[in-house]
């Protein structure tokens, strides 16, 4: 059995507010933009003022990818390594941040943090970051969809907000208790960790697995039927991954219908929630849907359960 890298906690590191003329670096550590989407990126950053920054030779040939594995993680290092950029903006999710995280893993971290944006694939650099460097991160939109102009506006404000250091803490009443230990008047205090429920799950097994104990697990996906979420579901609890876990949270599932036009992956997750030995949510306003609030990764998290929920989660950023 391969054990984690990520067994040992780091002390978490915040992250400095941008200010108008901070260079951001855009990605595609995934699957790739198209160059329409990579212009409406640019222009998107450049309407709140900063200056997007996107490496010649972005894209290039390959199997699945973008480009090559050493092309993207030419890309990925030299923005974690940039002195003069405050933040690292994913183009877009797909597949593909997986094959770069054994080169990820030489790589000294920088004395200089800065945040990473992003979601879907992304989890894996998440995943990297939170719990091997101690980096706050956040789960958010790809810039694919805010530079094509995809997205609710208040969405966006809020992310805007949150970048700019003007919102300190996050606050989410959307939340709705599946099983008996959320409806419990309780509170509980912890720092938020998840992603894609696909893309987490596969890093089991491998040392690049996540450690959610102790921590609020927030999952969401698309397109995957009802079988196929109950199979991930089974897995990380048969393989003990979920030993110490304080909650979960289901963001948006996104298609997945079964060829009579059911969605299973409802009533799935509603079974998980009734044997699950800890408090279940489901209703959070992110994931691949329209609704794509913003989550900090990594900063303490307070969570009110009851019958009308409440998250406070703190931004992540250098106050």
């Amino acid at each position: 059995m391969t054990r984690s890298l990520f067994r040992r906690k780091p002390k978490m590191i915040s992250w400095r507010p941008l200010v108008e003329g901070d260079v951001v670096d855009l990605i595609a550590p995934g699957f790739a933009p198209t160059k329409g989407e990579i212009r409406g990126a640019v222009a998107f950053l450049r309407s709140w003022g900063l200056k997007p920054r996107v490496p010649p030779g972005l894209l290039g040939a390959d199997v699945l990818c973008s480009n090559s594995d050493k092309k993207r993680f030419q890309f990925l290092k030299r923005a974690l390594l940039a002195k003069d950029s405050r933040a690292i903006w994913c183009l877009r999710g797909g597949y593909g941040a997986n094959r770069l995280l054994p080169d990820l893993n030489s790589l000294r971290r920088p004395a200089q943090s800065k945040v990473l944006i992003g979601y879907s694939d992304v989890t894996t650099l998440h995943l990297f970051l939170n719990h091997k460097w101690g980096w706050n991160t956040i789960h958010g939109p790809l810039l694919d969809r805010f530079g094509q102009g995809v997205g609710r506006p208040r969405d966006k404000r809020e992310m805007k907000a949150l970048l700019f250091g003007d919102k300190p803490i996050l606050e989410f009443s959307e939340l709705r208790p599946l099983n008996t230990k959320a409806s419990r008047q309780q509170t509980l205090r912890a720092p938020i960790t998840g992603g894609n429920l696909t893309t987490w799950a596969s890093a089991i097994g491998t040392p690049w697995e996540g450690v959610p104990r102790g921590k609020i697990l927030f999952f969401e996906d698309i397109g995957e039927q009802g079988r196929k979420v109950d199979r991930m579901l089974v897995q990380m609890d048969q393989a003990g991954h979920l030993k110490g876990v304080k909650a979960m949270i289901f963001g948006e599932f996104i298609g997945g219908a079964q060829s009579n036009g059911r969605y299973l992956w409802r009533e799935v997750i509603r079974r998980f929630a009734d044997e699950a030995p800890f408090p279940v949510f489901d209703h959070f306003p992110a994931g691949h849907g329209p609704a794509q609030r913003p989550i900090p990764f990594g900063p303490r998290a307070e969570l009110q359960m009851g019958k009308e929920p409440h998250l406070r989660v703190g931004s992540g950023f250098l106050s």
